[in-house]
């Protein structure tokens, strides 16, 4: 953190987020404000351990606190873990440049990377930046390597998993991500200061998860959260026999490396978390199925910085007093969303998720029995490629959309991917038949999370901001950057 970082109180009714400073970060630990969560991490020299913003315990002494942007920094300053305030369940540090920020786009392609065992050269090449540079950017944003920020999120979720069930613990370290229990056994001595099976007899638990149970993950946010808007919107479009959605929870089907099983989520509001429940056949790739959730639930929000940019305009002023906790809802894989969005140009939400059961239904993976009425996981592109899709009622132009988007993803399953940059993506696209700008800037929002994207010619988005036109609405718009995206989600909840 900037020691000169210009900010205003950081207890204030304003906040300045770009920097703050060892004073303002210290009334923040001090007052355990839950907005400053996972901004930044408390390294406490006379304990060795490092905590989050809102731990529980005493507030230490000034002089012996140094603060750091990312739990990834304080474990490579040697720096211990608190076991208290639990920094794996941090919310992550705001994406606010969008796709457009290297490091932040790094961040996703590590996690894919991660479950898919590539490299740091391989990340670089897809970046299109040399390591060295792709090093130096991320010791100047986060205070440590990229290897160090991966094995950091795989450690957080194995010291879960090892606190909280009783799975075996060469389980844990695959699903973690370690390739090895070697490897595994290093980083926990190296960080922690004991083996697994140490870690696991020092905190006993009276009721750990059966290894057999789903896995529960904890993954916090900044308040507040708007969870009830958020479970209307995924309501509306529900696809049967794949999602259930009801106000307190959200289930699906999940596929993670070629393992379908189900995710569980549900909102702690007390806790300021989402609790997520994994039933798979054997835990996996669990690092980055919990970055992937964070993405749907956008847990890494800072509603604040919202609500301060918004307050002062007329139209978007009494939107964000209603819902001040609003999340833009993401996916869990890329290709069902640019599906989903291209069945839907045109026709109602209603008609969409009708024709999707359908898709789901005739060409979705079939899970086992299962006690809800999720029956399916979503079509692979590779069920698609080919498939005769006028049957489930589609027309023939939007049937051969699907397919040619099927076989782009086939041929390259990076085709459109969520660290891509938005100009790419957008580009890859609109070269496909049958796909404009409208669904380009939709999967930027939702697929690629970035905040500015805009569908300036939605028809809903257009009715709601009371324009004529999307070049109008364009116009009106410039003044909510760069957060265009929560504004739009601001303006169709108001329409329902």
């Amino acid at each position: 953190m900037s020691e000169n970082g210009q900010t205003e109180d950081a207890i204030g009714s304003k906040v300045v987020f770009m920097e703050l400073s060892r004073d303002d970060c210290y009334k923040a630990l001090k007052a355990r404000d839950p907005r400053f969560d996972g901004t930044f991490f408390t390294c406490v020299s006379s304990t060795g351990i490092y905590c989050r913003p809102i731990c529980p315990a005493t507030t230490p002494k000034l002089a012996n606190c140094e603060f750091v942007s990312s739990a990834a920094a304080a474990e490579d300053a040697g720096f211990r873990p608190c076991l208290r305030c639990r920094p794996e369940t941090a919310p992550g540090s705001p994406a606010w440049h969008g796709t457009g920020s290297t490091v932040a786009r790094a961040i996703r392609l590590l996690n894919e990377h991660d479950a898919n065992g590539g490299n740091l050269e391989e990340l670089s090449d897809r970046l299109g930046i040399g390591t060295r540079h792709l090093r130096r950017l991320f010791h100047e944003q986060l205070g440590a390597s990229p290897k160090m920020l991966i094995q950091t999120q795989r450690l957080h979720v194995a010291l879960h998993l090892l606190k909280e069930t009783e799975t075996n613990i060469s389980d844990i370290a695959h699903a973690s991500g370690f390739r090895s229990i070697r490897r595994f056994n290093d980083a926990m001595r190296k960080t922690v200061g004991m083996s697994p099976s140490e870690f696991r007899a020092r905190h006993q638990l009276s009721a750990r998860v059966k290894s057999d149970a789903p896995l529960t993950l904890r993954l916090g946010y900044r308040p507040p959260y708007d969870w009830t808007g958020l479970m209307s919107y995924l309501r509306m479009r529900a696809v049967a026999g794949m999602e259930v959605v009801s106000p307190t929870s959200y289930t699906r089907s999940i596929r993670i490396e070629n393992t379908c099983g189900i995710l569980h989520l549900e909102h702690d509001p007390r806790g300021h978390a989402i609790l997520a429940r994994f039933d798979l056949s054997k835990p996996t790739g669990l690092g980055a199925a919990a970055r992937r959730v964070r993405d749907m639930m956008d847990t890494d929000c800072r509603p604040d910085a919202l609500y301060n940019s918004f307050q002062a305009d007329r139209l978007l002023r009494p939107l964000i007093k209603k819902s001040p906790g609003v999340r833009v809802p993401g996916t869990w894989d890329i290709f069902e969303l640019i599906v989903r969005a291209v069945i839907g140009q045109q026709i109602s939400v209603k008609g969409a998720t009708t024709l999707l059961g359908r898709l789901v239904t005739l060409y979705g993976a079939e899970l086992e029995a299962h006690e809800t009425s999720i029956t399916h996981a979503f079509p692979t592109p590779q069920a698609l490629a080919d498939a005769d899709l006028t049957g489930i009622g589609l027309t023939t132009s939007r049937a051969s959309t699907l397919r040619d988007l099927a076989k782009a993803f086939c041929e390259n399953p990076g085709f459109v991917h969520p660290a891509q940059e938005v100009s790419q993506a957008r580009e890859r696209l609109t070269s496909i038949k049958g796909i404009g700008t409208w669904t380009a800037d939709y999967v930027a929002l939702r697929g690629l999370k970035y905040p500015d994207a805009f569908p300036a010619a939605d028809l809903g988005l257009l009715r709601a901001a009371g324009a004529d036109t999307a070049k109008d609405l364009a116009a009106l718009s410039q003044g909510w950057r760069p957060w265009r995206g929560y504004a739009a989600l601001l303006l169709w909840h108001s329409l329902s």
